[in-house]
């Protein structure tokens, strides 16, 4: 069996997978959200520590697993997410610093200003800001007491969250990250396939902190006895949204998915030659296979989920996420009213770190439903922006989405997504795709399932929504969406 660590944003989940993909057990623990001062997300390093531990051993009972029935371990993490601790003793220095995280948007607006973007996109294919790893891990040497010294006599580690649980996992004899994670960084040259001396220079990184960048599915040694009961082979590791696109089934160019989750990220596979952006895409590495990186452009909106929790937990006009869609349900429309979720600015293909939150729109006879609405609409717009910029980007019209993440359970949601892309949108019976990824390259890492052209056989369809909406009616919708986001700007 496979045994898979989802180390999320706001859970960490434990998931015992059979050789036929199906997940024979799982356990999730949701952990607290930090948050020091508006604008900066953090979480404790030890308690994601603690929940993986906690979820895996639980997930292994109820599945009645012993370890030495593991064939191997698969790790999917939040990209991005910045983690430094001691090599001598394995204790973080400060709390994790969240991909949300906006503290660096001054320190990025100056590199930009210095003209340092076309260089960095040209190697990283990504965009200066706050949201990759790189400022994060400036910040924290220039701002922890004496960890820049540190750092420069190799006296620290950086990992993203995966390197951070391989390190722990192994008790410190590996410190490793795959090529998806170290994509995310802004350091790392996806091209040359290696950690850049241009990059790690501009963004004062040292050397000395770095992970091995290893393949998707690769050896990353094995976990200590103590920690599941016996070694157990650390077969895989994917960032969270690259193991959504393999858990899919998205191994061929042109192939399309979209997770839902606290934010929400379209990825388009684009083959073995990465593709610019003029639109202010992303351009990373899908996943890498023996030695050879395969590549896709990618959008990420900052808010979708995340969205849904503030009308729960801050508005509270629903009592549980389920209810969001039967709210929307029962108006017929929001009557003009848009709501942007700009909580930590905004995503592809805008990339303003200033812009914030609103509702436009709003009248004395506008109701909570109208409101809840909107929220879920918004999903449905942002994801067209990406569409469209993608479509502009490749060169050729999208056909269906596949869709995952807890967010896809919603079929009014679902069906707006449909309805404003005017294209199909698959929704698989696993709607959690990225832990299915990751145990799909650990598994064929192990030697006990096939390899990546099998993937495609083992997904199963649940629901396919087709489009609904007359052509003016989405036009007109969007136009509106357009004009909040502009106030939003």
């Amino acid at each position: 069996m496979i045994l898979v660590i989802d180390q999320g944003t706001t859970s960490t989940r434990g998931i015992v997978f059979g050789l036929d993909a199906q997940p024979a057990a799982s356990a999730q623990a949701e952990f607290e959200q930090l948050y020091p001062q508006p604008g900066w997300v953090e979480h404790d390093p030890e308690t994601l520590w603690r929940t993986t531990l906690s979820t895996a051993r639980e997930a292994l009972k109820r599945a009645a697993c012993e370890a030495n029935d593991l064939a191997a371990i698969g790790i999917a993490n939040q990209r991005e997410t910045v983690v430094i601790w001691e090599r001598a003793t394995g204790r973080p220095i400060a709390n994790a610093i969240v991909w949300q995280d906006r503290r660096t948007a001054e320190a990025c607006a100056g590199l930009k200003a210095e003209g340092a973007e076309p260089q960095t996109t040209a190697k990283t294919g990504l965009l200066i800001d706050p949201y990759f790893s790189a400022t994060k891990i400036a910040w924290l040497l220039d701002n922890i007491d004496g960890a820049r010294a540190k750092a420069e006599r190799g006296e620290l580690a950086f990992g993203t969250v995966d390197a951070f649980l391989v390190w722990r996992l192994t008790n410190g004899v590996v410190h490793a990250t795959d090529a998806t994670n170290a994509s995310r960084t802004l350091l790392y040259d996806i091209r040359a396939g290696a950690w850049d001396d241009d990059m790690l220079r501009l963004f004062r990184v040292p050397r000395a902190l770095l992970p091995e960048v290893k393949d998707t599915a690769a050896e990353y040694g094995a976990s200590a006895p103590e920690h599941l009961g016996a070694a157990v082979p650390i077969r895989a590791l994917v960032g969270d949204q690259q193991g959504a696109l393999i858990g899919q089934a998205c191994v061929a160019p042109g192939m399309i998915k979209a997770t839902y989750g606290t934010g929400a990220f379209l990825l388009l596979n684009t083959g073995a030659t990465p593709a610019p952006s003029r639109n202010r895409l992303l351009t990373t590495i899908a996943y890498q296979w023996r030695g050879k990186p395969t590549y896709a452009l990618e959008g990420s909106i900052f808010s979708a989920g995340a969205t849904v929790q503030w009308l729960r937990d801050g508005l509270k006009l629903i009592a549980a996420a389920p209810e969001a869609g039967e709210r929307a349900a029962r108006v017929a429309s929001t009557d003009g009213v848009y709501l942007v979720p700009a909580f930590a600015g905004l995503g592809a293909p805008y990339w303003s770190s200033d812009a914030r939150a609103l509702i436009a729109g709003v009248t004395r006879g506008t109701s909570a439903e109208a409101i809840v609405r909107a929220a879920l609409e918004a999903v449905g717009y942002q994801t067209r922006d990406l569409i469209e910029a993608m479509t502009a980007d490749a060169g050729a019209a999208t056909g269906v989405i596949r869709v995952d993440g807890g967010m896809a359970a919603s079929d009014w949601t679902m069906q707006f997504v449909s309805d404003m892309l005017a294209v199909p949108v698959d929704r698989p019976a696993n709607l959690e795709s990225t832990a299915l990824g990751a145990a799909f390259a650990a598994g064929w890492q192990a030697g006990v399932t096939p390899g990546p052209e099998s993937f495609a056989s083992r997904r199963r369809s649940e629901r396919v929504f087709a489009p609904a909406m007359d052509e003016p009616t989405r036009d007109a919708l969007y136009r509106g969406w357009r004009e909040a986001v502009k106030r939003a700007l």
